[in-house]
């Protein structure tokens, strides 16, 4: 598998997602959190953007959010998350399993995604990522294996004060199963707020630790 050249291309589409500013429609704002969504060109669904600004440099944040020494001590979603290959420096081959959502409405699942961090000039640092079939993480009975389309997060400082940065994230998984789309169409907004949230408040809590 080409890994180069897939990062390559979902790096290209997360940009372009960052800089598409027609269609979007506000679906949800909650705790200083905006969500939004248009429909996806990848697949049937829609594509989510959650948006909120963070106390932090975005070389503090994206490290916190995609290592798994970080992400699974604050990601109230997530069973657990773990590295399966490094590939390089900036890209590696990773397995989150969630925990089930809405009293069980949906669920477990667990993706193995490819992701790759990069970085622009005006200290603008993104992750990108898809998923992928990995032979040695093959699915299991326990879950239900979902696919992640083009998805990452984007972090640029602001303008007006450097030392905060605004956080984007884009999604479009498809989750697998049965699942009524009315109950999906809920679940991933929440799913983004909490995200942020989470990632705010985690940040905090290393900041006051340390």
């Amino acid at each position: 598998m080409d890994y180069r050249k897939i990062t390559d291309e979902v790096s290209e589409k997360i940009l372009s997602y960052s800089q598409d500013t027609s269609g979007w429609r506000v679906i949800k704002v909650s705790k200083n959190v905006t969500v939004s969504s248009k429909p996806s060109k990848e697949y049937a669904g829609n594509i989510y953007r959650g948006e909120g600004i963070i106390k932090e440099v975005p070389s503090k944040i994206i490290p916190f959010m995609y290592l798994p020494e970080y992400r699974n001590k604050w990601d109230k979603a997530l069973q657990s998350y773990k590295l399966l290959e490094r590939i390089d420096q900036d890209t590696g081959i990773y397995h989150s399993v969630t925990h089930s959502y809405g009293m069980g409405l949906i669920s477990s699942r667990d993706f193995v995604d490819l992701l790759h961090v990069k970085s622009y000039p005006g200290d603008i640092l993104t992750t990108n990522s898809v998923s992928v079939e990995y032979s040695s993480c093959p699915p299991t009975p326990s879950c239900v294996r979902g696919y992640n389309n083009p998805c990452g997060y984007v972090c640029s400082p602001l303008p007006e004060n450097p030392e905060h940065s605004q956080l984007v994230v884009f999604i479009q998984p498809e989750l697998g199963g049965m699942l009524p789309c009315s109950v999906v169409e809920t679940a991933l907004p929440t799913t983004l707020i909490n995200l942020i949230t989470e990632t705010r408040a985690g940040l905090k809590g290393l900041k006051d630790h340390n």
